[in-house]
């Protein structure tokens, strides 16, 4: 899980910008931003609550379970179940919790996020509030060392789902089959289930999507694998690109070392400062020159606590990169006559003087 220690700094941070805002508490409602504070990872049907106080004590409302060891002076517990059956009222009971601890202390002024526990909060309660969302995701884009340490493992989950891939793709085999087999070498390689559902890209001879059921693998196309599984909160999301008879035909080869060779750019141009922009139009420039294919999606996203984060590579936003941040690149192309396309993909952690490859294998398998 992650670490008191480290909740403890993020929550002193959090408090540099309640200060600046003049706020006399912060409550959040989503799950993985009160696991960030707290080191309390609730049971995914649960809900809960984070509170961090002006003069830096914090508050944790969390369902019946043990929470004494979270990064909270105090903890207020609420009944998610009654008789082993869950309570779908949870958001509501929290709120009268967060409403009674606010008005305990006096608080006039609240920085909430938007959840369906601080919307309840706003809507019941007496006092001044505003978002703090665009604050929060902000904090959230340098990784903390218990983070990047929870997202290895997550990494490691993928390395050993891209083994398993290789073994058993095939022309024949069906895409429910693959993604069975996938999800058991990522639950054998955490030691434990997974922490949210096994998301991303599992079919073959398209772009991406979901497995389909009884659709064979057939020769001469190419499996795209965009795996993201999720260890204790933290995603991980690589892709990898495979021939499903074993051998690539002479533009398949071609195109896969295009995109191949856009890794090398990204790692001479990428550091912090960086616009993403700018790295969206050199690497789709490249692949255009490279191929004559069109680059048609995102070329890549801030991955953590959430599949999608901070920074966006992607031209609908103009982010820069973020000293201590993760962020996946994940060029691809596709065409009919490629069966249908490639798309590669690594998570890279942003250094002082540039970016660093978190995912080691080759990238052409």
């Amino acid at each position: 899980m992650l670490q008191v220690e480290h909740s403890r700094k993020r929550q002193a941070r959090l408090n540099e910008r309640l200060a600046d805002r003049k706020l006399d508490a912060v409550v959040v409602g989503l799950r993985h931003h009160a696991y960030y504070f707290s080191a309390h990872l609730p049971f995914w049907q649960h809900e809960g609550a984070f509170i961090l106080w002006a003069d830096g004590d914090s508050s944790l409302v969390a369902a019946n379970c043990d929470a004494s060891a979270a990064a909270a002076e105090e903890v207020l517990p609420f009944e998610a179940h009654y008789h082993y059956t869950l309570r779908q009222e949870q958001p509501h009971v929290i709120a009268d919790l967060v409403i009674g601890a606010l008005e305990k202390r006096g608080a006039k002024r609240t920085g909430i996020d938007t959840s369906p526990v601080t919307a309840q909060v706003l809507h019941r309660a007496s006092g001044s509030f505003e978002t703090i969302d665009e604050d929060l995701w902000q904090m959230r884009r340098p990784k903390d060392t218990d983070e990047l340490a929870l997202m290895k493992t997550a990494i490691g989950c993928t390395l050993s789902m891209h083994a398993r891939a290789k073994e058993i793709i095939r022309p024949g085999i069906s895409e429910i089959e693959v993604y069975n087999n996938l999800q058991a070498a990522a639950i054998e390689a955490a030691g434990e289930p997974l922490s949210a559902w096994l998301g991303n890209d599992y079919q073959c001879g398209t772009m991406g999507g979901p497995p389909r059921n009884d659709r064979p693998a057939q020769s001469g196309e190419i499996y795209i694998l965009d795996l993201g599984p999720a260890y204790r909160g933290y995603f991980a999301d690589n892709a990898r690109a495979y021939p499903v008879d074993g051998t690539y035909s002479p533009r398949q080869r071609e195109v896969a070392e295009a995109i191949a060779e856009s890794f090398k750019r990204l790692e001479e141009i990428a550091k912090p400062g960086v616009r993403c922009m700018e790295i969206h139009e050199t690497i789709s420039d490249l692949l255009r020159s490279k191929t004559g294919l069109e680059f048609v999606h995102h070329l890549g996203h801030g991955v953590g606590l959430q599949p999608h984060e901070y920074p966006h590579l992607n031209p609908a936003w103009d982010d820069t990169l973020v000293e201590g941040e993760v962020f996946t690149f994940e060029p691809g192309l596709y065409s009919p006559e490629l069966a249908a396309g490639f798309r590669i993909e690594n998570q890279y952690l942003v250094t002082p003087d540039g970016v660093r490859n978190l995912v080691d294998i080759p990238l052409i398998p």
